[in-house]
């Protein structure tokens, strides 16, 4: 079911506006139009991180399901868990349209969306939702969730905003990601510096000490001598893990999208060598301290390998399966489990950090 969707409906998908298209996804999935079955994974593919169990290292990047409307089907789909967000104090429309473009030709995504959401509250009702058992007595949603907070465009104040938002989503979410990297939020990314980190970090923890697991997504555009500083800035603030990385505003060379050109956030197959190279240093400096999620450019078993190779215990997709479409999922752990196989491994946690 889901690779007749891929094969024969994404290309339909594709000839619409990115923006309608995207919506239309979200209608499908709320409709049950996204196939997939609850199933056990190959437990070759199970992670255990943060305290946590994840059926498969597969998951879904904040930025698809920014109000936790479709978390239940995402996870449906086959993904080992699932990230809804980014999510705002205060709901607001985000930047004027056309802010969404897909570059084809280069299977590429290119956003300036500037954190459209319909706020925290109606977003928190939508995770306690999840905290039901079913009637045969098993939990609605059976992966780990996480939420993704960042800060409205207007009227912030991040030191009292983020430590709100991690009240309003403590109870429901599995694991909390604070998003300081988006390019299309003035300011946001200065929240990065080890100074203002650290003063976030300190809000959070005397306010929520016990909070779920705290993650951090970085931008893949930091300065390379300011990675050292952040990272041990996360382990002291208190924090389990770190997203490696977001979008980027750097255009890699040879383009060949008409679009390429369009001020935001750039992600897909030409981020991939970019986030893989601040990938790896960060996984050096980090040593095994933390949980590490891996995200840019990942389009195959094979990507994966190589990023759970080099440290990774999890991996998230975005731009790979707006393209594909949910196809993609099952497909990635079949190309997984054989690149397995074929380098020896037995799981997926023999290979971790065998670069």
């Amino acid at each position: 079911m889901m690779d007749l969707v891929s094969n024969m409906l994404m290309p339909l998908v594709r000839r619409l506006d990115p923006e309608d298209a995207h919506a239309l996804a979200l209608n499908a999935l709320m409709l049950g139009f996204g196939g997939g079955v609850w199933g056990r994974d190959d437990p070759a593919l199970s992670v255990r991180t943060m305290g946590l169990r994840f059926p498969n290292p597969i998951g879904i990047a904040a930025g698809f399901d920014k109000n936790a409307q479709v978390l239940r089907p995402l996870a449906r789909i086959g993904f080992g868990f699932v990230e809804a967000g980014t999510v705002t104090p205060r709901p607001q429309p985000g930047n004027p349209r056309p802010r969404l473009f897909r570059l084809a030709e280069d299977r590429a995504i290119i956003n300036r969306m500037g954190f459209n959401n319909q706020g925290i509250d109606r977003f928190a009702v939508r995770l306690a939702r999840l905290q039901r058992v079913s009637s045969s007595g098993r939990p609605v949603i059976r992966v780990p969730v996480g939420a993704n907070l960042g800060i409205n465009k207007t009227g912030a104040d991040p030191e009292q905003d983020y430590p709100r938002l991690v009240g309003r989503v403590k109870h429901y979410a599995d694991y909390i990601v604070l998003n300081l990297s988006s390019p299309n939020t003035p300011g946001l990314r200065d929240l990065q510096q080890t100074s203002r980190l650290a003063g976030l970090l300190q809000a959070i923890g005397a306010t929520h000490p016990d909070r779920p697991p705290l993650l951090v997504k970085l931008s893949p555009d930091l300065a390379r001598d300011d990675i050292g500083p952040i990272v041990e800035t996360a382990i002291a603030g208190g924090v389990q893990g770190l997203i490696v990385s977001n979008t980027t505003i750097s255009r890699p060379g040879g383009l060949a999208s008409a679009h390429a050109g369009e001020a935001g956030g750039l992600s897909g197959r030409p981020l991939r060598p970019l986030a893989d190279e601040i990938f790896r240093q960060v996984a050096q400096i980090a040593a095994g301290r933390l949980a590490l999620v891996a995200c840019g450019g990942i389009e195959t078993g094979a990507d994966i390998l190589d990023r759970v190779r080099a440290g990774a215990d999890l991996v998230q997709l975005y731009s790979a399966f707006a393209y594909d479409g949910p196809g993609i999922v099952p497909r990635l752990k079949r190309e997984l489990l054989r690149a397995l196989h074929a380098e020896g491994f037995e799981t997926l946690a023999d290979a971790k950090g065998m670069a």
